[in-house]
């Protein structure tokens, strides 16, 4: 026995009504409730009261009754995927501030006691196993009289990165999920906050950014020309073999920096900088990957000192890079916009 469509869409709609009521009564979503409401509303209007969508149509100018609720239910369909997408870019963002606090948890028997002035020096490493140590064991003892603190954020490696950075004086946490390179900034950020760093610095785990530069890139901040350092692989030499295209992407970015904050940089994408510890905490840093443009915007609308200064990028010493070509293209552009604008 085939029951009449009038009569199908009605038990439809009756069904989404009830799924909301029982969603509401075990997780009081609102939302939720609403969505049902509308939907079994839409439902029940088709079945019973179609003209209703005759009066919209006419409202809009479409003659044809099907165009007015196809219309109409392309717009909430459109609104319950935007709904879903927030929810889901809400859950990832607490599942990955969960994820920073129980890595920032592991280190706090390995802080320093703040004896003395500390360079705090983050080194976010993903897969970097062949590398991480003779990165690690290059770091001197002490920069311009600040006592040097290595911290290794090994962002859900699957490999051995966390133990081959392992030595003596060396806070290592690991991030069990995978964060990106800002999520594991921020971890050590957050670490370099606790220990009462003076001078914060980040260098890649990769082997490309020189040691021996250290102590230009943190000069201008322990004489009090600037608060924020950045290298600058352009006014320096570049041997890390980029190509043409990725060549050109950057100074095109750099540029679009420059338009937005009236900045005059060259390397926009250089992770090898120095940040004043105290005037950290006033950056807001959400981005979770593209995280190099985010910090100098933020840097510049918080009235950061900034300087370049040149330095050499070398070749990795092993491994290949983790940049996707395309979605690093768009990422950078997102962070670029979105930072700029809130």
């Amino acid at each position: 026995m085939n029951l009449p469509l009038d009569l199908l869409l009605g038990i439809v709609a009756l069904g989404i009504l009830l799924w909301g009521f029982e969603r509401y009564r075990s997780r009081f979503s609102k939302s939720e409730l609403l969505i049902a409401i509308a939907a079994a509303i839409g439902l029940f209007a088709i079945a019973f009261v179609p003209t209703v969508y005759d009066w919209v149509g006419n409202v809009l100018n479409i003659r044809r009754r099907y165009v007015t609720i196809s219309l109409l239910a392309n717009i909430g369909l459109i609104g319950c995927v935007l709904y879903l997408v927030s929810l889901i870019r809400n859950t990832r963002t607490r599942v990955n501030d969960l994820t920073r606090s129980l890595s920032v948890d592991q280190a706090d028997a390995a802080i320093a006691d703040g004896g003395e002035d500390i360079l705090s020096i983050v080194i976010p490493a993903y897969n970097e196993e062949e590398t991480i140590r003779d990165v690690v064991s290059s770091l001197p003892e002490k920069v311009r009289g600040h006592l040097v603190q290595p911290i290794v954020v090994s962002d859900g490696s699957a490999d051995d990165t966390a133990i081959r950075a392992r030595e003596d004086g060396v806070v290592v946490v690991e991030h069990p999920l995978n964060q990106g390179q800002g999520g594991a900034l921020q971890t050590g950020f957050e670490i370099a906050m606790k220990q009462g760093a003076s001078i914060v610095v980040t260098m890649d785990g990769d082997g490309q950014h020189p040691v021996g530069e250290l102590e230009a890139l943190v000069s201008p901040i322990v004489d009090d020309e600037a608060d924020y350092v950045m290298g600058s692989r352009h006014k320096g030499t570049d041997r890390s073999g980029n190509h043409l295209l990725r060549r050109a992407g950057i100074r095109a970015f750099t540029t679009m920096i420059n338009v937005l904050t009236k900045s005059s940089i060259t390397d926009c994408t250089n992770g090898f900088r120095a940040i004043r510890g105290s005037e950290l905490d006033e950056l807001l840093l959400t981005e979770e990957r593209f995280s190099a443009p985010e910090l100098i915007i933020e840097a510049r609308k918080n009235g950061l000192r900034l300087e370049e200064i040149p330095i050499t990028i070398e070749e990795r010493q092993a491994g290949e890079t983790k940049k996707p070509r395309l979605g690093y293209a768009i990422g950078l552009t997102r962070t670029i916009l979105t930072t700029w604008v809130r």
